[in-house]
């Protein structure tokens, strides 16, 4: 069996993010596996999850390889908090029951990586400071963090991961770039795989700012 490159994208689907938002989350996810698809060592390897969080959270993808993927339609209730404590505990979860660890007879997938976008802060911020200890003892390839949005709080981001990036709107060109961007990480992350250097991330384009 081939090594396996998972890759989990956590989409903040809480009320702010109704209306064209989440349109142009959907258009960009579409664009995003289009492009991957293009590439054959992603199409190899390469196996999407998607996880939505809002009041409630969903694992709206599980686990699975490119080539098979049908993207389901993100949607957003009226209105709802922002559970990304709650998120990152789903994120955890579905690592430990999909991704393969290391034994005597086979390697184990990749390290996974993880693009986490929010347009706010955690609701429920006592359990997503529990979970950031958490979700850093999984050994993710890279963690990249997207605070979308005038009212995105990149501080919460930061403690999650050194990688975050901001948006300044949330329509469809940006989300466009943003997950363009995502694309090229991934492909990069797919052939850099084995390295023992830490993932270089490509550059992004003027839409999306590196928070320092």
């Amino acid at each position: 069996m081939s090594r396996r490159l998972p890759v989990y994208l956590l989409i903040d689907t809480s009320g702010s993010m109704k209306g064209e938002p989440i349109e142009s989350v959907n258009i960009g996810l579409q664009s995003m596996l289009t492009f991957l698809r293009q590439d054959p060592f992603a199409l190899e390897s390469v196996h999407l999850s998607i996880i939505t969080f809002d009041r409630d959270v969903k694992q709206v993808l599980p686990l699975t390889e490119l080539s098979a993927v049908t993207l389901p339609r993100i949607v957003t209730p009226d209105s709802g908090p922002t559970h990304l404590g709650e998120a990152l505990r789903a994120v955890c979860e579905a690592v430990d029951r999909e991704v393969f660890r290391s034994n005597a007879d086979q390697k184990g997938d990749w390290m996974p990586l993880l693009f986490v976008m929010t347009d706010g802060s955690p609701s429920d911020l006592m359990v997503y400071n529990t979970q950031v200890l958490e979700i850093k003892k999984r050994k993710f390839a890279n963690i990249i963090a997207c605070a979308a949005g005038p009212k995105a709080k990149e501080s919460y981001l930061k403690e999650l991961t050194d990688h975050v990036v901001h948006l300044d709107t949330t329509d469809s060109a940006t989300f466009g770039q943003f997950f363009k961007w995502v694309s090229s990480t991934v492909t990069t992350g797919n052939r850099s795989l084995g390295a023992t250097v830490p993932l270089t991330l490509p550059p992004p384009p003027p839409e999306i700012k590196i928070v320092v």
